[in-house]
């Protein structure tokens, strides 16, 4: 009897469900959206029992499209939207307060305190990242504070879980509260050097450890998902999403990189086991832990990719799909000097101003609903390329090519722009489910359904390359006027 290894892809905006054969096919999928709330302006959250009944739903439904029975799942591989954060009651699982997603920047007041008084480099050095409202830790402070529930923290009522954590939870009903290394290592709380919580940051942020999830190896049995189906099925791998793409890409070697153009922007190096401490706006994580052995990652998040495309058709409406975005904006020669600044939600890497808002700058009378399609799909090679410069200068590695997934890594108008404007190759997946794949083979990997990443890595089909075809004096010119579209939008929202 034939079996498949389902992933759970947990994402901002849907969660999904994918069934993978030995060969890396896909077999069936199953999507269901999620509903983001806005309370106010910079905030996002969602609902964390809403996540969980998406779940399940998918999982059942992509059995019922394909036909194939819960006892030929060899395993279940979960990755997850990363530092959205839950706390839920210990006694009942029901969460206390909404999730706050990644992109919120709610609890910004506990970050700005913590900078004021000249905390930011010593928990830099501790966690590899930034002091911003981004990490999770800076949410659970908001949570608690907001329900007043720090007495009921310290007494062990209550539960902390990134999605990973809370998903796992539901699944194994109750039994495991765990987290691996990739996730934990968002949290704010994780020192570097030692894989595990610190305290000096726990007793900063005020956290109680009892709330925190255990930090374990990222392929490995975590536990069962029972009461669900007719059998028993291994949870085998958790991952935050962007490692899962970057393991999913094969980017297996120091100074492999990947870009994920989703909500957001993620580009990830492979540093394997040296902590590489940026001087450039990036930060460190960890990618995954497998059999004990450990690989970091050098990161650049931007925070507005392809939501800046939503935004096209959901706010100004001038699309109706974002497939429309390629074929609008190669309906004219150039953006005609127009540029867009999607800071929606602040400016991430490498610049992290989180009150920077959005602009558009060169319009004249002639200006076309075109060219701010076609300068807004720009903006995201733009984006890229401002990570991966502050990339090559902390890793003192130059890029021979870049790997990219995600939803608009099929535009092909954007993938040809952003060759040109990064002057190197770039390589689309040619399986597009890299984020799930990742998860697939961290959880076949768990069980021998693939005995080890040589065989990964033979598995892997090629596709279509684009290679640069721009000017060195128009590429010059075009990231000039970025950069400087770039600084007039921070002068502008500057306090």
């Amino acid at each position: 009897m034939e079996t498949y290894i389902m992933a759970i892809d947990q994402g901002t905006t849907s969660t999904r469900a994918i069934l993978f054969d030995k060969k890396t096919q896909v077999i069936g999928i199953a999507q269901k959206e999620l509903d983001n709330f806005y309370p106010q302006p910079g905030w996002v959250e969602q609902d964390a029992n809403d996540i969980w009944a998406s779940v399940v739903g998918v999982m059942f439904e992509v059995l019922a499209k394909t036909g194939v029975k819960a006892k030929q799942i060899a395993a279940i591989g979960m990755t997850n939207q990363r530092e959205t954060t839950v706390i839920w009651d210990k006694a009942t699982g029901k969460p206390i307060y909404n999730a706050i997603v990644w992109q919120s920047r709610q609890s910004d007041c506990y970050t700005q305190r913590l900078k004021e008084e000249g905390k930011e480099p010593w928990i830099k050095q501790k966690t590899g990242l930034l002091l911003d409202p981004y990490f999770s830790a800076s949410k659970i402070r908001f949570i608690l504070d907001e329900t007043h529930s720090q007495q009921r923290a310290e007494e062990g009522e209550l539960l902390f879980g990134t999605i990973d954590t809370w998903l796992l939870y539901k699944l194994t009903e109750g039994k495991q509260h765990m987290s691996d290394v990739s996730n934990a290592s968002r949290t704010l709380l994780m020192n570097l050097e030692t894989l595990d919580y610190d305290e000096q940051l726990l007793t900063l942020w005020n956290i109680p450890r009892c709330m925190l999830p255990t930090i374990v190896d990222t392929s490995r049995i975590y536990g069962y998902c029972e009461g669900l189906f007719d059998t028993q099925i291994p949870i085998c791998s958790i991952v935050g999403d962007q490692q899962a793409a970057l393991f999913g890409q094969t980017c297996f070697t120091a100074g492999d990189v990947k870009n994920t153009y989703g909500t957001g922007c993620f580009l990830l190096m492979n540093t394997e086991d040296h902590i590489i401490h940026s001087k450039n706006g990036l930060v460190t994580s960890v990618g995954w832990r497998i059999n004990g052995k450990v690989s970091y990652v050098l990161e650049g998040s931007v925070f507005i990719a392809g939501a800046a495309v939503q935004w096209l058709r959901d706010g100004l409406k001038i699309i109706r799909s974002a497939n429309e975005s390629e074929e609008r904006a190669q309906l004219v020669a150039d953006n005609d000097g127009v540029y867009v600044v999607p800071s929606f939600t602040g400016l991430g890497a490498p610049y992290w101003k989180p009150h920077v808002k959005g602009a558009v700058y060169g319009l004249t009378r002639g200006t076309k609903q075109e060219h701010i399609i076609r300068a807004t799909l720009e903006s995201l090679a733009y984006q890229t390329s401002d990570v991966i410069s502050a990339m090559k200068e902390d890793a003192a590695l130059q890029l021979n090519e870049l790997k990219v997934d995600g939803g608009a890594s099929m535009n092909q108008f954007l993938l040809q722009f952003q060759s040109d404007i990064l002057n190197i190759p770039v390589k689309p997946a040619v399986i597009q489910e890299t984020t799930a794949l990742g998860a697939a083979y961290l959880a076949g990997l768990a069980i021998g359904y693939w005995k080890d990443q040589n065989e990964i890595c033979q598995l892997c089909l090629s596709g279509t390359i684009y290679q640069p075809k721009m000017e060195e004096k128009e590429r010059a010119d075009k990231l000039k006027q970025w950069d400087k579209a770039i600084q007039a939008t921070i002068l502008f929202g500057e306090e």
